[in-house]
């Protein structure tokens, strides 16, 4: 039985969103990175420490040798908190805290929740990955998503044809975006052409250096309420949460499993009919973005084209903000850069960004709802872990 809409009546709310800009090495722990998220969103709302009752946070990699308890960093933060919440599924991890958060809020445990991402890799230690990994892939030499995605996009183009060129305009697409966004990685704040794509060194054949996301310092949020209670502080604008769809680990019975079917050919069709949307109805694609292949395979398996359709559909399709289909406005991550080994918050906050109508030069016209959406771990001989998506509107 499929689950209910807890969503339906879009009652619960963002009023504000905080980013720090992204950098490679920013001497910050992800601690500090977290402190200074929530001085901007305490800034946007007037509220203060004493107004915070939930807060909800990513699980930072580079904090994984330290004692990153929820209760220890709201206690550096000065906030007397009734629900914390620390979630662990990767790039999914910042949608799905906004969604726990929405749940709190409706239960009335809490009135104002801070959803945060924050993470350092610059100061990371080492990390050893146990079970699949350990035993499975780094023996032979193969090192984690980068090669994970390599023979991905390389199955694909086997089995339907992929078109280089397709790509390519996807990554001018996005980079036109961080362009135009002062919290992009600095380094990435450069044009590119499909040229400058295609000729990009291969570093998992067939992919090449521009179809992969680069980690760096940062940390973004959002502030979560209901409806009732922004409207009693007089907030003007708001984004409204019209569903989600998460799921974990998709068809574990499997033992062969296809590489080409994911989580979300169940959660964006399921967040579309609880939004009551079809991918035809989406103002804006703000899809979690660790490599390009990731975004050509989740609009075909989302609805927005079919099955080995993808290339067409990009080659087709005006990415940018006044085109058909806006995608990753803000540059997403491969252009803006990912906060973390696993972030996601870059592409909420920039949807939130767009629906306040605050995007500046790179504004989407007239957007009256966005699809979001997050990717968590990339396990042994299948797809993606984690998927989620998110309908948000005005």
């Amino acid at each position: 039985m499929a689950a209910t809409n807890f969503l339906s009546g879009k009652d619960i709310v963002i009023i504000a969103y905080g980013e720090v800009k992204n950098e490679l090495r920013s001497g910050k722990t992800a601690t500090e990175l977290t402190a200074d998220v929530m001085v901007q969103l305490l800034a946007k709302t007037g509220l203060t420490n004493r107004d915070i009752d939930g807060f909800a946070l990513t699980l930072p990699l580079s904090e994984l040798g330290f004692a990153w308890y929820s209760n220890v960093v709201v206690e550096n933060l000065g906030i007397q908190a009734r629900w914390l919440q620390i979630t662990d599924i990767g790039g999914c991890a910042i949608l799905g805290n906004v969604a726990r958060a929405a749940a709190a809020l409706k239960c009335g445990m809490i009135e104002m929740a801070f959803c945060i991402h924050a993470d350092a890799p610059s100061r990371l230690p080492a990390v050893e990955y146990f079970n699949y990994r350990s035993e499975f892939q780094e023996p032979v030499g193969y090192q984690g998503p980068l090669v994970a995605f390599g023979l991905m996009t390389d199955a694909y183009d086997q089995k339907y044809g992929l078109k280089p060129e397709a790509l390519g305009k996807l990554a001018v697409a996005q980079r036109n975006g961080a362009v135009a966004n002062e919290n992009a990685l600095e380094k990435l704040r450069k044009p590119i052409t499909v040229d400058d794509y295609l000729n990009s060194r291969p570093v998992s054949e067939p992919m090449r250096l521009l179809d992969c996301v680069m980690r760096c310092d940062g940390a973004n949020g959002i502030v979560v309420t209901t409806l009732e209670r922004a409207k009693a502080m007089g907030v003007k604008k708001m984004v409204r949460l019209a569903s989600y769809s998460e799921i974990t680990n998709y068809d574990p019975t499997n033992s062969t499993p296809d590489g080409f079917e994911t989580g979300f050919q169940v959660v964006g069709p399921d967040a579309l009919n609880k939004a009551g949307m079809a991918p035809r109805d989406v103002d804006m694609f703000h899809p979690y973005d660790d490599f390009l292949i990731a975004l050509l395979l989740k609009l075909e398996q989302i609805g927005f084209c079919k099955r080995g359709e993808g290339s067409d559909f990009l080659m087709s399709t005006d990415m940018s903000p006044t085109g058909a289909l806006p995608i990753n406005t803000g540059g997403g991550q491969i252009s803006a850069g990912q906060a973390g080994l696993a972030g996601g918050g870059t592409n909420v906050v920039e949807a939130v960004r767009q629906l306040m109508g605050e995007a500046g030069s790179r504004q989407v016209p007239n957007a009256k709802n966005a699809l979001v959406t997050g990717i968590g771990v990339v396990p042994y001989f299948r797809n993606w872990g984690s998927s989620v998506a998110m309908v948000m509107e005005t």
